[in-house]
C-alpha cells in the first residue's frame, strides 16, 4: 500500500481526503497527526504543519484540494469526483473551496470547536460566538448553496463530486457540535445531506468519529 494519509479522522479536511479515497477504491493507511501539535519531521511534509499530507510512493503533497486534484489526475480509470467537463470542474473547485475557507471557520472553528474540542481541553466555551455563527453568519451561506443547489440531487451535474462532499464533511462537524441544518429553511441543502451523510464512505468514517466521539466525552 504506497498511500499513505497524515492527520485525524475529525478533521474536514482530512475526513473529505478520505471520502475521496474510498470513493475512488483506492486503499490507503491513515497514521495519526495530531493538528495542534503535529512532531517536527511533519514540517518537512508540510511547513505550514496543517493536516492533512498525502505520501504516494516519493510524492508528497500537503493540502487537502491539492491532494483531491492529484487523485483526480493520477488515478483516472477511478471514479470522477471533479466533473466531467472545464465548467463543471471550475464549479466544483468554486464549491469545495467556499466549504473550505467560508464554512469551515463557522462550522469547524467556531461551532466544532467550541462545542467539541474546546472542553475536551479543559478550556471555556464562547458560547456567543457559537449562536453568533449559527444565527448570522452560517445562515447567509446557506440561503446561497441552497440556490445555488436548486433542484438539481447534487451541487454540480447529475453525480457525485467534491464539492458535495467538502459541503458535507463541514456540516458533519457542526453537527458533531450538537447542530444540525434547519430541514424547514433550508429543505434542498438539507435532502442533500442526508443522502450524502447515507453513502457507505460515510458511514463508515463517521462509525469510527463516533467512537473517538464518546472516548474524549468521557475523558
Amino acid at each position: 500500500m504506497s498511500l499513505i494519509v497524515y492527520g485525524v479522522p475529525l478533521s474536514p479536511f482530512v475526513r473529505k481526503l478520505r471520502l475521496c479515497l474510498a470513493e475512488k477504491a483506492l486503499d490507503y493507511k491513515l497514521e495519526i497527526v495530531l493538528p495542534f501539535e503535529p512532531p517536527q519531521w511533519f514540517a518537512d511534509f508540510n511547513p505550514l504543519r496543517r493536516i492533512p499530507a498525502l505520501k504516494d510512493g516519493d510524492t508528497v503533497l500537503a493540502d487537502s484540494s491539492v491532494i483531491c486534484q492529484y487523485l483526480e489526475d493520477k488515478y483516472p480509470d477511478s471514479l470522477p469526483l471533479m466533473g466531467h467537463s472545464a465548467e463543471q470542474r471550475a464549479k466544483v473547485r468554486w464549491l469545495e473551496k467556499y466549504a473550505d475557507y467560508e464554512l469551515a471557520p463557522l462550522s469547524t472553528f467556531t461551532v466544532f470547536q467550541q462545542r467539541v474540542l474546546n472542553p475536551s481541553k479543559q478550556k471555556p466555551v464562547d458560547e456567543a460566538a457559537v449562536q453568533q455563527a449559527l444565527t448570522d453568519t452560517l445562515p447567509k451561506h446557506f440561503v446561497y448553496l441552497e440556490q445555488t443547489l436548486g433542484e438539481s440531487p447534487f451541487f454540480v451535474g447529475d453525480s457525485l463530486t467534491l464539492a458535495d462532499l467538502a459541503f458535507t464533511c463541514q456540516l458533519i462537524n457542526m453537527e458533531h457540535g450538537g447542530e444540525t441544518l434547519d430541514a424547514e429553511r433550508f429543505p434542498k441543502l438539507y435532502s442533500l445531506y442526508l443522502r450524502i451523510k447515507a453513502l457507505p464512505s460515510v458511514q463508515h468514517v463517521l462509525k469510527g468519529e463516533q467512537k473517538i466521539l464518546a472516548s474524549i466525552k468521557v475523558s
